[in-house]
């Protein structure tokens, strides 16, 4: 059974700017998880939520990104094998996230 895991990573960008943002580097999204993240696949079911499918340590991680005004809130269905890891990744998503979503224009 897996476990559910949220993190909010809040922003500044609004919600807009976020989205487009996280479309220009779902490509990055590797990068800023923990562990050997050997794939992303990503797809935007709505206008404001992604879907990603992440393969890590032989594990098929599916996992959802809410963009709102102020804060990406991130699902992740962690397997039993990786939950005993959920608050180190919790912590890792939340800080990739931030730099990711940076808002660089005050600066």
């Amino acid at each position: 059974m897996s476990v559910p895991v949220t993190i909010d990573v809040p922003h500044s960008l609004g919600r807009d700017r976020a989205r487009e943002r996280m479309k220009a580097r779902v490509g990055d999204l590797a990068g800023h998880m923990p562990g050997a993240v050997g794939e992303v696949h990503a797809s935007w079911p709505s206008d404001y939520e992604m879907a990603l499918e992440i393969g890590v340590m032989g594990q098929r991680i599916p996992a959802r990104m809410e963009v709102q005004d102020t804060v990406v809130r991130v699902h992740v269905s962690l397997p039993p094998m990786l939950a005993m890891f959920s608050g180190m990744i919790g912590a890792a998503v939340r800080s990739g996230g931030e730099k990711m979503l940076e808002d660089h224009s005050k600066a």
